[in-house]
């Protein structure tokens, strides 16, 4: 238990939700006995994991309408992202099972890592809180919303800022991380987009790629280029 703490980043002040969190419904199934399992807890953590997404996903993409949001958030939280996340945690590594569900490979079923997950967050929500699920999704998840955020088959701000400006000039726009501030459990990265040697935006995020996008959607909100392009050489 204490390794999953370590892997998670979070030190659990209630171990019995921990033990709840990571106890498959087969185990109670098998022994015939009253016993706790991780549905409730699963219950609850798809509640918190979408309200966390949703929330981040709203504030990265300010200009953004509802059904593309949706659509990322959709991404995030499918049974075979969730079960991703949870193999990068080893996750399958601590689950308890029933022999049945031992031997028929649940230990590896994306179902099972993509509850277990799940179960998680809803564990260490109610071990202390809304603001300590809030970090460890963002931390989990930290990839995953990189990807998703430059994902071609979506909407692709880092892409469409470069299109527009070569429609323009043959020079493409480049970016820069200027620098990071916070803790090492919460850092926030600086980037800078720019493009003939012009500043045009600057953006924050979790990740460089997330800062790199920021400043992307921030520079095709501002349209600074147009303004150059109009004014007199």
């Amino acid at each position: 238990m204490e390794s999953i703490e370590v892997r998670l980043g979070y030190k659990f002040r209630n171990p019995l939700l921990l033990a709840e969190a990571l106890t498959h419904p087969s185990l109670a199934y098998e022994s015939q006995k009253a016993h706790f399992d991780n549905q409730r807890l699963e219950f609850l953590g798809d509640s918190v994991l979408q309200l966390v997404l949703t929330e981040h996903l709203y504030r990265m993409f300010p200009d953004s309408p509802e059904g593309h949001m949706t659509k990322l958030r959709a991404q995030l939280v499918s049974r075979q992202a969730l079960a991703q996340f949870a193999s990068h945690l080893q996750l399958g590594h601590y689950i308890l099972l029933g022999k049945g569900e031992e031997a028929s490979g649940g230990r590896k079923r994306a179902s099972t890592l993509a509850d277990a997950l799940e179960a998680l967050i809803g564990a260490i929500y109610l071990d202390s809180g809304y603001q300590s699920a809030h970090e460890l999704v963002l931390r989990l998840f930290e990839q995953g919303i990189g990807l998703v955020a430059e994902s071609k088959t979506e909407s692709n701000p880092k892409g469409t800022l470069q299109e527009t400006l070569q429609s323009l000039s043959q020079e493409a726009p480049r970016y820069r991380i200027t620098g990071e501030s916070g803790p090492d459990h919460r850092k926030v990265f600086h980037a800078q987009v720019i493009w003939r040697d012009e500043v045009l935006a600057q953006g924050r995020g979790k990740s460089k790629k997330e800062a790199e996008v920021r400043a992307a959607l921030e520079a095709l909100r501002k349209k600074v280029w147009l303004r150059e392009e109009a004014s007199p050489e």
